[in-house]
């Protein structure tokens, strides 16, 4: 596709800069007008406008997506032609594992022994009745349960996915991997698993991230990893990673560790984070004998919400709600709000919904919850807005903290501030629910990282 195509959004045309190919003359060094490519031609076919969305839930790409990795206008390889053959080599080796015994066996045994699966589906009873005395109803109200992700080794569900990586990139001949972090806990998960894997590990994370999630950092180090700070936030961080990839192909795995990028890595992804939503339906049925009425999960980028909601996706009595970061307010400019307030374009590697400007440059995202800073969503979190399936919402810096510490008093459980905006969520969403309705917040990591934030903003630790 030339440099000069256009895209048709929203009913017209955007200009080159929105679909932010200099992303690849930056990031992959090559010119893009003799490089970037889709592995199928973005025609109108692939690419529709938005007057084309499908009306109807299309199931069959809920499951997978196409055969592009596309999740209808959203996903593809966005890429130089150098990277084309790897990400080939990468996806035929994912197809193949899906399937291969030894594999996952192998993955299973590790997630059970090492990463300390299946994480619990946690009745929260005094939380529950917070709400309830607030809502002063007569009968039992709603009740909440958390997925426990919280309690997976190395304190979040990025684990899950960097474990299964670390073991593709073993298969695949990759002495290193490298990674990017924004809150950390994916460096970390990296780290660890590459430290079990004999793998070298470099993480880069974005400078002030550094300062505010200094424990993380010790932790990644201590692990053996490397770990290089870049000006900026994890999106600068990311464009490092991807930098240092591309330059050393031969040697070096890159590990995503959200539903981002091209083909085939937000589908890998969202399948080792799919572990999540099976064994919360599992449990469910174990507990009351049913499905969950209503899952929620904060969505950054979307790794941790996918991979609650994806076993979901064709039971269309279970809703599925993502709470996005407000930072300081939807009109501040300062949040991670892309799903409220983007628009579409194409960023590291593939289409999706993005925090971009009227001339196309993408913004800096904001969140106290430094693991949601990311100014897009992966292809499939786009697809799940845009045909309805999903609901997302925001909840603000503030009332995120407020939601950790009710949380913490009402439950002994610290969450990290990234799940403290699905938290929050609760004192809108569960006064609208019936009672008796079953409610799981995907509790996606701790938050002892979140401590200093929160004694820097001056928390006093009152009563909730």
């Amino acid at each position: 596709m030339s440099s000069s195509t256009k895209i048709q959004v929203r009913g017209k045309l955007l200009p080159p800069a929105r679909n932010h190919r200099m992303i690849h003359s930056v990031v992959y060094r090559v010119s893009t007008k003799r490089h970037h490519r889709e592995s199928s031609v973005l025609s109108s076919e692939s690419c529709p406008s938005s007057d084309s969305v499908p009306t109807k839930t299309d199931k069959s790409q809920f499951c997978c997506g196409n055969v592009d990795g596309k999740f209808g206008r959203f996903g593809g390889k966005f890429v130089p032609e150098t990277l084309m053959s790897r990400l080939k080599d990468l996806e035929e080796e994912f197809n193949f594992l899906l399937s291969d015994h030894k594999f996952q066996d192998e993955l299973t045994t590790a997630l059970r022994d090492y990463v300390g699966r299946e994480t619990p589906l946690y009745f929260a009873g005094r939380l529950t009745e917070h709400y309830k005395n607030i809502a002063r109803t007569i009968g039992g109200g709603p009740e909440i349960y958390l997925k426990r992700e919280d309690l997976s080794h190395c304190g979040s569900h990025k684990i899950n996915n960097a474990l299964a990586q670390a073991m593709i990139a073993r298969r695949l001949g990759c002495s290193r991997v490298v990674a990017a972090t924004g809150a950390g806990q994916h460096g970390v998960a990296t780290a660890a698993a590459c430290a079990k894997l004999s793998l070298d590990c470099t993480v880069y994370m974005g400078a002030p991230d550094i300062e505010k999630q200094f424990s993380n950092v010790l932790s990644m180090k201590l692990l053996g990893a490397q770990v290089k700070s870049v000006e900026g936030t994890f999106k600068d961080a990311s464009s490092e990673a991807i930098r240092h990839w591309v330059e050393n192909l031969d040697s070096t795995y890159f590990l995503l560790g959200t539903v981002v990028g091209p083909h085939p890595c937000p589908i890998m992804v969202r399948e080792f984070q799919s572990v999540i939503g099976k064994e919360t339906r599992r449990q469910a049925n174990q507990l009351w004998g049913g499905k969950p009425d209503v899952l929620v999960a904060c969505v950054g980028s979307g790794s941790n919400a996918l991979g609650l909601f994806h076993e979901f996706v064709e039971d269309e009595d279970v809703r599925l709600v993502g709470v996005e970061a407000a930072g300081l307010g939807l009109d501040s400019g300062k949040h991670s709000a892309t799903l409220a307030v983007g628009h579409v374009g194409v960023y590291h590697g593939s289409m999706s919904y993005l925090l971009q400007d009227d001339q196309g440059q993408i913004l800096r995202p904001h969140s106290v919850g430094v693991g949601l800073e990311y100014p897009g969503v992966g292809p499939e979190i786009s697809f799940l807005k845009e045909t309805g399936r999903a609901e997302f919402y925001t909840a603000t810096d503030q009332e995120a903290i407020q939601a950790c510490m009710r949380l913490s008093r009402l439950e002994g459980i610290i969450p990290a501030l990234e799940t403290s905006h699905a938290l929050a969520f609760l004192d809108k969403l569960i006064p609208t629910l019936r009672d008796g309705a079953k409610v799981i917040v995907n509790c996606s990591g701790r938050g002892d990282k979140d401590l200093d934030t929160l004694i820097q903003r001056g928390i006093s630790f009152p009563n909730c």
